[in-house]
């Protein structure tokens, strides 16, 4: 009983408005993050699809879902991730299905956006999952295997951000072709790879982006990535490891002493300010306590001091699947409020894997994981894996869920 009431407290949010409205506050700005799985098996299918929200087929249906996830949860500020690199499939999503009421939610507008290009497919030249081929020719595994960062083409599985508030274009730094050796310290499998390929390495599996974002005359520096899966490697966890340093990134960019290393992609150095604000966002791949993490990875940025997260983002849903699903959920040492994945029941079971955390000093006023259980009418939008949506990974929107916070952002410096 306890579960439903809170599901009903937070469809009532979902459905009735945003929680700084429930509150009387309107003075917040609501950060959030979504892997939404709009990622397609071949380029340009995406940009296709999105022209033509008029098609009734299982991807607009997902497309649809997927947006009224948003609309339904009202972010000012969302990172997206698994969205094909396509600056005109960007706008055609913005447009044709946020911009448009789904099921009688209120359309969502956002006139800023930021897209920019992605490791993933992006062909090394390098055999660097060392099964004796170099494969150059983009659509199959081996080919996202040997590219900088997995995919079947140039761009698959990108990211965008989509704000109700002022991008600073010109402030935006991106981090994509930040070589993996150049992190002192890191934790690069080196006997698995050749010297050749540990001088070509890139770190970020996607890319990473430092974007600022103008919210209620601040700004605030959305440190925005999707570092890859610690899995689908071999005993030298190839994966587990870049994993580990992708998160590393954006430790040591928000920590001044620690941050001399870094270079962006137009040659600039060093991290953030003292004193600058800024919101960790994005899927992480990556449990405090449960999954195939390298050394706790997430632990990183979830016991940094500059961080706020003596709170996580939570739902009843996710308890409910925890204890509907069993498997490998009934092992776990992790709290289940927290998990935002719905993964396989043997193994790894469902996962804390998104987050969306603040500098230390933002006051949270609310936060959640759109995760409903089974009784609310919005459990349509996340459901279960059914082969009916195998064309776009199992389910409806996604086996993600979307994450925000509302913050009250302080009006001075923090130190």
């Amino acid at each position: 009983m306890k579960q439903l009431l809170m599901a009903a407290v937070l469809g009532a949010a979902l459905l009735g408005g945003s929680p700084a409205q429930a509150t009387g506050r309107d003075d917040s700005v609501r950060f959030a993050t979504y892997n939404l799985s709009l990622n397609r098996p071949t380029q340009g299918l995406l940009r296709e699809q999105l022209a033509d929200p008029g098609v009734d087929d299982v991807y607009r249906r997902q497309a649809r879902n997927v947006a009224e996830v948003i609309q339904r949860s009202r972010p000012d500020v969302v990172l997206i991730n698994e969205f094909d690199f396509d600056p005109v499939a960007a706008r055609l999503f913005a447009d044709n299905f946020l911009a448009v009421s789904q099921n009688g939610a209120p359309a969502q507008r956002y006139p800023y956006r930021y897209v920019a290009p992605s490791n993933t497919g992006v062909s090394s030249g390098f055999d660097l999952n060392n099964n004796g081929v170099v494969d150059t020719t983009p659509g199959d595994q081996a080919y996202g295997d040997d590219s900088y960062g997995f995919g079947l083409f140039p761009g698959q599985y990108g990211m965008v951000v989509y704000s109700k508030y002022p991008i600073d274009v010109r402030g935006v730094r991106t981090f994509q072709l930040f070589k993996w050796r150049d992190m002192p310290g890191n934790a690069m499998p080196v006997d698995f790879y050749s010297p050749q390929e540990q001088a070509a390495l890139r770190l970020s599996s996607k890319s990473h982006w430092d974007v600022p974002i103008k919210a209620r005359g601040r700004t605030v520096h959305f440190l925005v990535s999707h570092p890859t899966p610690p899995t689908f490697d071999g005993p030298e966890d190839r994966n587990g490891r870049r994993n580990h340093d992708e998160i590393r990134f954006w430790a040591d960019y928000v920590t001044p002493r620690a941050s001399s290393y870094i270079y962006d992609d137009k040659g600039r150095r060093g991290g953030l300010e003292p004193g600058q604000n800024f919101v960790i966002a994005g899927d992480q791949n990556a449990d405090p306590y449960d999954g195939d993490s390298y050394r706790s990875a997430i632990r990183q940025l979830t016991e940094h001091p500059l961080i706020d997260a003596r709170t996580f983002p939570s739902s009843a849903g996710a308890v409910e699947a925890s204890a509907l699903q069993g498997g490998a959920n009934l092992t776990h040492h992790g709290d289940p409020r927290f998990d935002t994945a719905d993964f396989a029941d043997t193994a790894p079971g469902n996962l804390h894997a998104d987050y969306v955390l603040p500098r230390a000093g933002n006051r949270i006023l609310r936060s959640g994981v759109f995760w409903p259980v089974r009784v609310d009418p919005l459990f349509r939008l996340t459901g279960v894996f059914d082969p009916q949506w195998s064309p776009v990974n199992g389910f409806p929107t996604s086996d993600h869920r979307l994450v925000w916070t509302d913050l009250v952002l302080p009006r001075r410096p923090q130190h």
